[in-house]
Order: structure tokens, then C-alpha cells, then sequence
């Protein structure tokens, strides 16, 4: 489109002139050069002619009636398409004044009359050629000027000696500038660029000037509003024949789109969204350049792990998005309780960043310590995180209360890369949380083998399930009154064909952990409801099972469905199973736990409170639960006749379950001695090695013959 515009067509002479043999001459003269002629007799008629056909040079006589051609140059030059078009002054008239008035009026040259035919032609073809160069270099300029605005870029050039600036007019709209109050001088283009941009900035110009170096930088600049924007300049100085610096030119170009579309994808690359806190990546990145600078100057690096104690609760009861507040909220308790001391973190331009701490994902965060001379200083700090992390927060009106458990693992003690340290100081903090949570620990070889020996024993404890390798052991209840086997307590044992029988001391902490306890709680009360139903059958007296539930289980939504669905499965009747659950599953959600138990009790099922008296029970709440039966802990019986406070507390207990009207299970009875006791305060059931210890299914049969008979 472009190149067509280009080409050129035949041009167009206007002749003006009140003589119409002298126009004739004019156009006979033209016209045989190969020039396209109009004419006019007067101005008036030449204003009309004119934005007819749009000519491209006029020739315009001085004297004519209506309006004389200098009036009539003036107007011609005010018509749309008049700036660029060539008007030649036709005069008889040679005095000076007379020349000068026409340029005023806006001619482009004049022509003396009487004309001299042979050169009008040469003059006409000479200011054509003229015309169509200007335009054409107008063309250009509009063309350029449209590209440096669509690209946001200016050109400018600096005299060295006046020191003045020239700028096009798209650098005075990057600036936020107007040319007719803007100083133009290079000082007043310093003070447009951000001061701790402008040392940068100069020091590019002077190795340009002095050393001949194209220079090639970004820097930021403000606008009189105060609007921050990045620009990108590119320079070059200009000498004279002496090597002596004249000037400069270059440009300069708004990338501020760009710089916001490149922080953008850094942010995203290497900060986590939600807290805006460094990720994995920019963590790692932090550790690997910490490390080598520990190694040249003999210094210390402490990684920090940090895992939040049980957030998956804060998710699964108040939902993902109080999670994410609550994730926000401690981000920033944490970014205040590190001293600015303990700040190592540092970006790409080696400037001290705000935080040295990350979010790896999750719940889970790290901090960085550098220039260690002790490890132990990396325990103030553990402390500090801790304390800030149990401070109370408030989600949606709701005060929370969350603990943390921290690892620490050292450079170079606990490893020599970041991989490594990372790796142990994770292993640390799950050693923290086996030690109760809501402490620290540091890194040692030992729990690294824990850890493995976990997850080993994650891993074969899902093949467990898969394969039936778990089973059954039960241990009888005996009536007092009538010295009879009436239930019976299912105790899980994991039966593995090369670490022989597996206590559940070894391998159930790690099924809470994992979650396996959901699967392996529902495969328990399946097998105890069916196993109880056999010898129901079988012919023996009815029994109870007694069949303990986890936190875990006991809080799945399905929970009381699920139990409902098993007795439907195997048909055993609801008042022979007995749900055991120790006092700190019912009490930590109370509510929730009443209307779980009355709802199991409405179906008919016999509750049970385990291992009662190591709990923190209320007895205002106690009441309020549907139980049957307070089971006595083994802690208490087994000093019930050498130690006073033993024996008052199973007092107390048996007394409060006589007035509460439930039934007492005394547990661990081995002695005839604490049978006699447990009688006499008026215990309505033992389970203990004194009856039997757990057995497996085969057994109890003959155990219920033998003790049953008669």
C-alpha cells in the first residue's frame, strides 16, 4: 500500500492569472512539457479550483481583480493539502519589498514577468521535483513518527558544547514532559531519572564520550505525577575530525510493560502466590550460594524445617480457603519474629532481601541462617519461630490456636549441599514431632535411619493390608459376680512372614500417621463383628467385642454409617459390639462427639471409655455422653495394694461410675491380690493376665469351654 502511494502520478499545475492569453501561454507551454494544466481568471476561482483537483504547484499572478495573489497565496496556504504544495509568485513587480511580501504570504519562489518561456518549463520540473522529495520525506517522517509511538521509542541528540537536548516528541511523552516547559539540557534530564538509577546512568554516558563505548542500559525514571516507568536507552557519542567528542544521539524506548511482564514470570518462578514468600526454588538458590561463601570464610549455614502440627484439621473442618488465611496470617507472625539479624536471604543484584524465610508448599516453611560460628544459635532462633507460630490467630472471627514442629540441620556437620541439608533437617522436625510436637530438634545420624525405618514400615504395612497379613488377638472380660466370660477386647497384631508377630506399639503410630488407620479400623471391626458372630453360632453364651477406634477413624464423616454398614454385612447384632474410645478422642471435638455416640447409641451399640483417668475429662461433660461402661487403666491397677494414691483413684472411679450408672472394666489385673481389691470396691468386670492373655481366634474357644463350663 505504501509503495503505491509512492509512485508517482502525472502532476497538476494550477495557473491563476487575470490575462487569459497569458494564461494560454502558460498552459500550452506546460502542457507540452507533459504536465496537466488548469486554470483560473481570479483567486476567488482559484480557492475553488484548488480543492477540486488538489494541484501540486501553482503559478500566481500578483495583480488581479477580487483578491490579489499575495491574499490569495495566504488562503491558499490555510486550505486542507496547502502546507506542501508549491506556489510561485508571477510579478512584473522587482522591487525588494515586493519579493518579501510574497515569502510572508507563504510563496515558495517568484517568478519576474516578462516570463521566459524556454526556462519556465526547467523551473516548473525543478520546484515539482522539490515538492515531491519533501513530500516524500514527509511520508517518512509520519511513518516513523507512527512506528516510534506504536513502539513507545523516541530518538534524541545532545550538543555537547550548549549542552542542550533535542527530543522527539514520543520521548516527551515517555517523560510525561511538555516541550515548552521542559529545560532542555542534559542536568534536567539527570534529575527525570530515579536517584539510585543516576550514577548508573551517567557513568554509561561518560564511557561513551570518553571511551568511544556504545552503551546499552535500562534504568527507571519519574514522572512529574511521581508514576515510576523503566526505559531503555541506547547511546552513542559523535567526534569531530580531531577525536574531539561534538554530541551524542540515540534513543530511548518505555519498557515498562516488559519489566512488569518479566517480574511477573519471576515472581511466578520463584515466589510462592499465596504469602509471596520465596518458594523451593529461590530457597535452594539461596542455600547453594550461602554455602559456598560458609566454605571460604570457615563459617556455619543452619537450615530450618518448619511443618505445622495437625493443619490438615484446619483444612478438612473450616475449609481450604481459612487454611490459606490462616497459612497468610502465620507467614507474616513468622516475618516478624526473626530478627533482622538473622535476614540472609539475597537477591540476583547481591542486595539484602527482606526475609530469609520460604514456603516450600503446603504448611511447610524453612529459614536460612548464614555466617554461623555456632550451631547453637540456630536454636534461638528455632525457639523464636515456635513462640511466634502458637500465637493466637483469628480466621473469620474464629480464634485459632495452631503449634509448629521445627528440624535443623547444619552445614557442614549434616551435609554439604542443599539437597542434603534439606533432606535431614526434614527428617529432624519429624523427630520433633515423635517427641510430642511443638519443639525442636537438631539433625542426627539416627533419625535418618528412623525415618527410613518409617517409611519401610509404611510401605509394608499397606502390603499388610493388601496381602492379610494382619489379625485378630482377643483377650477375655470376666463378670465378678459370676466368674464368666462375657466379652471379649480385639487386639490388632500384624502376623509379617519374616519380622514374625509385629506389636502394634511399632507399627499403629505409624498407620495414624499416614492415615493407614482409616482402612485398618474399618478391616477390625469387619473381622471382630464376624469372628463374635461364629461363636454365637457355635453355641456359646452371647458375647460382647469390644473393638477399639482411633481419633482418626472416629472422625471421618462416614464414621457412624460405616459402623452401621459392617453390622449390616455381617449381621451380628448391635448390642454385642462395643465401641472403645480413649477420653481425649471425645473431648476434642465435644459436640460433634455427642451427636456421633447417641446416634451410634440410638442403633443399639454398647460405648465404652478406655484408659479412663489419663485424659483431661470434665466430669460437667462426662455426664452428657451416652457411655455404658469406664474401662480403668492398667496405670492405675497395677499399684492398687502398695500404693494409697493408686488405690483412690480406682475408689473414686468405680464410686463415680455407680453414680453416673455406668459399668466398670478394670484393666492389667495379674494378681490375686488386685482381684480381691477390684471385688471388694465392687468393679463389675477384669481383663488382664490374672484371665488370659490376648490370644488368637482357635484358642478362645477352648479358653470359653473351659472357663464357661458349669
Amino acid at each position: 500500500m505504501l509503495k503505491d502511494q509512492d509512485k508517482k502520478q502525472q502532476p497538476v499545475v494550477l495557473v491563476v492569472d487575470d490575462d487569459m492569453s497569458v494564461r494560454l501561454l502558460i498552459c500550452e507551454s506546460l502542457e507540452q512539457a507533459g504536465l496537466t494544466v488548469k486554470e483560473a481568471e481570479n483567486g476567488v476561482k482559484a480557492l475553488s479550483v484548488f480543492e477540486q483537483v488538489k494541484p501540486d504547484l501553482v503559478l500566481l499572478d500578483v495583480n488581479m481583480p477580487k483578491m490579489d495573489g499575495f491574499d490569495t497565496c495566504t488562503r491558499l496556504r490555510q486550505l486542507p493539502g496547502g502546507d506542501d504544495v508549491a506556489i510561485v509568485i508571477v510579478t512584473g513587480l522587482d522591487d525588494v519589498k515586493s519579493i518579501r511580501r510574497a515569502y510572508e504570504a507563504g510563496a515558495t519562489d517568484f517568478i519576474t514577468k516578462p516570463v521566459n518561456w524556454p526556462i519556465l518549463n526547467h523551473r516548473v520540473r525543478y520546484m515539482l521535483r522539490s515538492i515531491d522529495a519533501l513530500r516524500a520525506l514527509h511520508r517518512s517522517e509520519a511513518r516513523l513518527s507512527q512506528a516510534q509511538s506504536i513502539a513507545r521509542l523516541g530518538n534524541w541528540e545532545r550538543d555537547i558544547f550548549s549542552n542542550k537536548l533535542y527530543w522527539s516528541d514520543e520521548i516527551y511523552q515517555i517523560f510525561g514532559l511538555e516541550p515548552q516547559t521542559f529545560d532542555a539540557t542534559y542536568e534536567a534530564f539527570l534529575r527525570a531519572v530515579h536517584q539510585e538509577d543516576q550514577t548508573y546512568v551517567i557513568n554509561a554516558v561518560d564511557r561513551a564520550l570518553h571511551k568511544n563505548k556504545q552503551y546499552s542500559i535500562d534504568y527507571r525514571i519519574i514522572l512529574p505525577d511521581g508514576t515510576e516507568r523503566a526505559v531503555h536507552e541506547q547511546g552513542q557519542a559523535v567526534f569531530d575530525e580531531t577525536g574531539k567528542a561534538i554530541g551524542m544521539h540515540g534513543i530511548v524506548q518505555d519498557i515498562s510493560k516488559r519489566k512488569k511482564a518479566e517480574a511477573r514470570i519471576r515472581f511466578l518462578a520463584y515466589y510462592d502466590i499465596l504469602t509471596g514468600l520465596p518458594n523451593r526454588q529461590l530457597f535452594k538458590e539461596h542455600t547453594d550460594r550461602a554455602i559456598s561463601t560458609a566454605q571460604r570464610n570457615g563459617t556455619k549455614v543452619a537450615v530450618i524445617f518448619l511443618d505445622l502440627d495437625h493443619f490438615k484439621r484446619i483444612n478438612d473442618t473450616l475449609g481450604h480457603n481459612a487454611g490459606d488465611k490462616l497459612l497468610k496470617k502465620i507467614s507474616k507472625n513468622l516475618m516478624v519474629g526473626i530478627r533482622a539479624a538473622d535476614i540472609v536471604a539475597r537477591t540476583e543484584t547481591g542486595k539484602q532481601s527482606m526475609t530469609s524465610l520460604s514456603r516450600l508448599g503446603g504448611d511447610e516453611f524453612t529459614i536460612l541462617l548464614t555466617g554461623l560460628s555456632e550451631a547453637e544459635h540456630a536454636a534461638v532462633v528455632a525457639k523464636r519461630i515456635i513462640e511466634h507460630v502458637s500465637l493466637p490467630v483469628k480466621i473469620d472471627g474464629q480464634e485459632l490456636y495452631v503449634t509448629g514442629s521445627v528440624g535443623i540441620a547444619v552445614y557442614p556437620e549434616d551435609g554439604e549441599d542443599t539437597d542434603t541439608l534439606l533432606k535431614n533437617a526434614d527428617a529432624a522436625m519429624y523427630y520433633a514431632k515423635e517427641a510430642d510436637r511443638n519443639n525442636f530438634q537438631f539433625y542426627a545420624k539416627h533419625m535418618n535411619a528412623s525415618t527410613l525405618a518409617r517409611l519401610d514400615m509404611e510401605a509394608k504395612l499397606k502390603k499388610a493390608l493388601e496381602q492379610n497379613e494382619l489379625v485378630l488377638y482377643y483377650q477375655p472380660q470376666v463378670e465378678m459376680q459370676t466368674d464368666r466370660i462375657v466379652g471379649l477386647e480385639a487386639l490388632i497384631r500384624w502376623q509379617h512372614p519374616e519380622m514374625g508377630l509385629v506389636s502394634p506399639a511399632e507399627f499403629i503410630p505409624v498407620a495414624e500417621e499416614t492415615g493407614l488407620i482409616v482402612p485398618i479400623g474399618k478391616w477390625v471391626l469387619k473381622t471382630a463383628c464376624a469372628q463374635v458372630l461364629v461363636w454365637h453360632r457355635a453355641g456359646f453364651i452371647p458375647l460382647r467385642i469390644g473393638v477399639n477406634v482411633s481419633g482418626r477413624q472416629f472422625r471421618q464423616q462416614d464414621f457412624v454409617q460405616s459402623v452401621k454398614q459392617i453390622l449390616d454385612t455381617t449381621c451380628l447384632d448391635p448390642r454385642y459390639l462395643e465401641i472403645e474410645l480413649t477420653e481425649s478422642i471425645i473431648m476434642h471435638d465435644v459436640e460433634k462427639a455427642i451427636a456421633a455416640l447417641c446416634e451410634l447409641k440410638e442403633a443399639g451399640l454398647h460405648l465404652s471409655v478406655d484408659d479412663f483417668g489419663t485424659g483431661y475429662s470434665s466430669m460437667n461433660y462426662l455426664k452428657r455422653f451416652p457411655l455404658d461402661t469406664l474401662k480403668i487403666d492398667y496405670s492405675f491397677v497395677k499399684d492398687i495394694t502398695t500404693d494409697s494414691n493408686d488405690a483412690a483413684i480406682v475408689k473414686a472411679t468405680i464410686a463415680l461410675a455407680k453414680n453416673l450408672d455406668l459399668a466398670t472394666i478394670a484393666e492389667g489385673v495379674e494378681t490375686e491380690e488386685q482381684l480381691t481389691f477390684l471385688r471388694e470396691q465392687g468393679c463389675d468386670q477384669i481383663q488382664g493376665y490374672l484371665i488370659s492373655r490376648p490370644m488368637p481366634a482357635e484358642q478362645v474357644e477352648e479358653l470359653l469351654l473351659r472357663h464357661n463350663t458349669g
